[in-house]
Formats: C-alpha cells, structure tokens, sequence
C-alpha cells in the first residue's frame, strides 16, 4: 500500500507529531509499504516532499511552526496524486493539512494528537457542524487520546489509538544512577521546566547526592549551577541518558494530550513523577506518580520521597515498562493498518 503522511508543522522541527511520522514511517516501510511523508520547512526526513515556508503561530503556551502558504496544498497535492491512503495528522491545522482535508483527494484517516487551548475549543463547538462538513472528508476519524479526542465532542466518536515507541533497541549498558532526575523537552513555559528548576533547590537539600540533568534544552539564565544540560541529542543518546536515569520527571504545566516523553522514560525504565494533566494521567495508567501542575513545593515533595524510597521506585519502574508496552510501534501500526484498509475500502 502507499500511504501519505502528512504533517501541519515544519518536518525540521523536534516536535510530538514529526517524530511519530518518522517511528510510524519507519515501520510501515519494514512492513513493506510505500511510505511517503508531506510536510513544510526547509528540511525533513530523507525524501520527504516539503511543500511551505514556517510561519511562528503563538498559543497553548508555546510557537506552533506552521505553513500558511495558499501554495503549500497545491504542491502537496502533487506529492499525494498516487497514494492509496492519506494520513492526515491534526486535520484542522492550517494551511496544509486543512486544506487537503477539503480536498478529499484520497481515501484519508485523521487524526488528533493536541489538547488545543480554550478559545479553539470554543471555536470548534460554536462552528460543529462546519467542523463535521470537513470531517466527512475523512472515511477514518482517530485521537491519540482520550483528551485529544474531546476536541470533536459530538461530532464524531474517534477511534485511540495511542502515540508510537519503538522498543526494539538493545540497553545502552550505562549503569542507572537511582539518585539522578531526568527532564526532557524543549524550554516553552508549558512544559515546566521552570516549575522543576524552582523546586531542584529543596530536592538537593533534602539529597545532596541527587543530580538533576535537561534534555532537549540548552542552559537556561538562572538555573542552579549543578543543573547538567544536554541540549538537543540523537535519540540513542536520549535512550541512554534516561537509561542512566532513576526518576524522570514531567512538571507540565497545561496544553498535554498524551505525553511522548513520559511514555520513552516509562519505557527506559524510569519512575515517573509528573503532573496531574488527563494526557498523563491517560499515558500512565496509575504506573506514576502526579502532583498538581504548576506547585513547585508539592513537586518537590514527591520527587524527595521517591528518591527516598527504593521500593516504590522499582514497584513503578516495572509498572511503568508493562504499561509502555502498549505503545510499542509494531501494536500501533497493526492499528493503523486497519484503519487504512477501512479507508480505502470504503
């Protein structure tokens, strides 16, 4: 089967939904299918089809890197003339994926991965039955989420299907160290990263062997000093830092619907200490621990007690790896497969 994935956002981009084109691409190729992915910016994955400059759209607490280019679908159309199946990733996102949604150029499977801000799901229910004309472009309807999900509440029920990891790399041999925390993701002020640096100093009081190291990010002004930043790495080198790691922590603080990053810690056999968002709540399955989003102290609190408590952290290490274990790429694109079939039958 061909199959078009098409991403809103900049394929350049460290973002939630490139790096699931590129895990679900990688495995349908291994499966055999022509995989072809669609997206702006200037850069992507090898042969991807960039069809659009990156316009910086502010919201939900971060910059959205998008295309608004009138352009940008027709090139993509282009792109897509021959697939069986189009997979259309936030399909209300504009300019691109919008734009192809009102094409109807192929059997399409849709799907939601954000939990948008307030005023957009505002404007999705005054707009409903516009938001359900555009949807019938689409034969599949899915969400990432049970919170993504409710973004189309009453217009259409779609189908979870989760975010995908793939679990098929050997241990990096790097001895865990019980006492260090780990952080992952990029410094906008909705992933918290502020929240945990406040909270490190009492941590580190309560544990001066405790270590705290960032991923994802470069030195902040104003971190305590012990803080290590990696910055951005390759995703071997973040596999083998939260391997190395025995609590990795996710402060979020709104804006989650899923949570890729908790989900690769729970895999890397990491116990998670995060906050109480329903994206979380949703990807932990009672395998964490959550604390209320925004409250430093609390935060530090638990984050003192689990690195206080080996019992506890290996009782939700190994909760945590059993309940990764239904994000494992292979169970998701079993799932997708059928939703492409469905498509494409329809």
């Amino acid at each position: 089967m061909r199959i078009g994935l098409v991403s809103p956002y900049d394929l350049g981009r460290f973002g939630g939904v490139q790096d699931q084109l590129r895990v679900l691409a990688a495995e349908l190729r291994r499966r055999g299918d022509d995989v072809v992915i669609v997206g702006p910016g200037e850069t992507g994955p090898p042969g991807a089809a960039l069809v659009g400059g990156i316009t910086e759209v502010p919201g939900n607490g971060a910059t959205t890197p998008i295309t608004l280019s009138p352009r940008a679908v027709s090139r993509a159309v282009t792109a897509l003339i021959e697939v069986d199946v189009i997979h259309l990733h936030e399909p209300l996102m504009p300019a691109l994926c919008f734009g192809l949604l009102r094409r109807k150029l192929a059997p399409t499977v849709a799907t939601f991965h954000a939990d948008p801000p307030p005023w957009l799901r505002r404007m999705y229910r005054t707009g409903r039955s516009m938001v359900g004309r555009l949807l019938s472009g689409a034969q599949v309807v899915t969400a990432v989420s049970p919170v993504a999900a409710s973004v189309i509440a009453g217009v259409r029920r779609p189908l979870i299907i989760p975010n995908a990891l793939d679990l098929r790399h050997p241990p990096s041999g790097l001895a865990r160290n019980e006492a260090r925390i780990a952080f992952l993701g990029r410094n906008d002020p909705r992933k918290g990263l502020a929240v945990l640096l406040r909270a490190w100093p009492e941590v580190k009081a309560a544990r001066p062997d405790a270590e705290l190291i960032v991923i994802g990010t470069e030195p902040v002004r104003h971190a305590p000093g012990d803080v290590v930043f990696h910055g951005r790495v390759s995703e071997e080198r973040k596999r083998d830092l939260l391997g190395a790691s025995g609590v990795f922590c996710a402060p979020n603080t709104r804006g989650e619907s899923f949570g890729v990053t908790v989900a690769e810690a729970m895999a890397a056999g990491c116990a998670v200490v995060a906050s109480a968002l329903p994206g979380f709540e949703f990807v932990l399955a009672g395998s964490g621990v959550t604390v209320p989003p925004g409250d430093s102290a609390q935060l530090a609190a638990a984050l003192i007690q689990l690195l206080n408590d080996d019992q506890q952290r290996r009782r939700l290490r190994d909760a945590a790896r059993s309940r990764a274990a239904a994000f494992d790429v292979t169970r998701v694109v079993d799932q997708y497969h059928r939703t492409y079939r469905v498509a494409f039958e329809a």
